[in-house]
């Protein structure tokens, strides 16, 4: 009975995540509700109609901070890291939101947060020398420990990604000309920088952006994948070993200035990835700003289609080999081809988004704007 139980949702969940797209694409679709929630009558009924009311539903953080890092562990339970030192987690699908951060850190800034359920998180602190921190939790954020503290002034730590509950990485802009990283092997208790001996050299310029947390993702046991830009060339950086040794590939989205490259990367299979990012001034345009691979990051062609403008974070929908999102501070886009083609479906201002396997969609940004995909 428990397996029959267990298999009955899995095809509820599957057949919610086709109607989710089907709902996105629907004409008129895109504007099923305006950036404070409200839903428009003729296309609430029409999203009634399908059981499904989709777009960002804003929840109310109580804070002004910039939410930059952000960690979906199901549909209820969120946590979100960002300016100020702030830490936010909610456990009933973000109808309230109860302050956790850490003592003392109003001076850092929390860009990234990898969580493991409601009680376990690591958040990640940028900048350089001593500024770059990793601080963890086991209690839900009522006490933090401080796991890692950057002592190399030369040093600047952009992005984290954790394989299992044990097993997690996080990287930093190059220093001596290879970028560096870090190990955990005991869930973000104590961390060691891994040898570069099998890292590629880093190009002239050539740096991380430490975005939206999503400069190095993994996939599986042991595949991550590193973002870069900043260089002549914007590259994606694979790992097979678990950051042990890479290969660089060079991508199509912008490059040639500090400002330009792949801010974020999407894996939903050893395989099949979308890279996103672009010019992030908001007086540059961002052509090109996308690209998908299909053999694990080692050629990229770039999306027919892509956003309209800079894109900060992207996510793969659950339960879907083509559906993904992509987010930045001039919208949400939605593509059903893999990352081929784009279409803009929300106007909101975000930085970072991520999906859960319970179909528990959120995005994070400014303002302490913290949203969830509605149904």
């Amino acid at each position: 009975m428990k397996a029959m139980g267990n298999t009955r949702r899995l095809m509820a969940l599957v057949t919610g995540g086709a109607a989710l797209a089907a709902v996105l694409v629907a004409p008129g679709a895109h504007a099923a509700q305006n950036t404070e929630g409200k839903a428009t009558p003729a296309t609430s009924r029409e999203a009634a109609a399908r059981g499904l009311l989709p777009g960002w539903k804003l929840t109310g953080t109580g804070t002004d901070a910039r939410f930059r890092g952000l960690a979906a562990v199901s549909r209820s339970t969120a946590w979100v890291a960002g300016s100020k030192g702030t830490v936010l987690r909610t456990s009933d699908g973000g109808r309230t939101w109860r302050d956790v951060s850490p003592p003392d850190a109003a001076d850092l800034e929390l860009r990234d947060i990898e969580a493991f359920d409601g009680r376990r998180a690591v958040a990640l602190a940028i900048g350089e020398g001593e500024a770059s921190r990793v601080l963890r939790t086991e209690d839900g954020g009522a006490t933090w420990t401080e796991s890692f503290r950057n002592t190399d002034p030369r040093a600047f730590f952009n992005c984290l990604t954790f394989f299992d509950s044990r097993h997690g990485l996080a990287a930093g802009d190059p220093v001596d000309g290879k970028f560096r990283v870090l190990s955990t092997a005991d869930g973000g208790r104590s961390w060691r920088v891994l040898p570069d001996a099998g890292m590629p050299a880093a190009l002239p310029g050539e740096a991380g952006f430490a975005a939206s947390g999503q400069c190095l993702v993994s996939s599986g046991a042991k595949d991550v994948w590193l973002t870069t830009g900043g260089a002549e060339t914007a590259r994606v950086l694979h790992s097979r070993d678990r950051g042990l040794t890479w290969t660089a590939s060079a991508s199509t989205l912008p490059a040639g200035d500090p400002a330009r490259g792949v801010f974020a990367v999407a894996f939903r299979d050893r395989a099949h990835g979308i890279a996103v990012g672009g010019d992030y001034r908001p007086d540059q345009a961002s052509p090109e700003a996308s690209a998908v691979t299909g053999d694990g990051g080692r050629s990229w062609r770039q999306s027919a289609t892509p956003p309209p403008a800079y894109r900060s974070g992207v996510t793969w929908l659950p339960y879907s080999r083509t559906a993904a999102l992509a987010v930045g501070p001039t919208g949400t886009d939605l593509t059903l081809d893999g990352g081929r083609s784009w279409r803009t479906v929300d106007p909101g201002s975000y930085d970072t988004v991520d999906c859960t396997p319970d179909l528990g969609c959120w995005a994070a940004g400014e303002k302490g704007r913290v949203a969830r995909l509605g149904f």
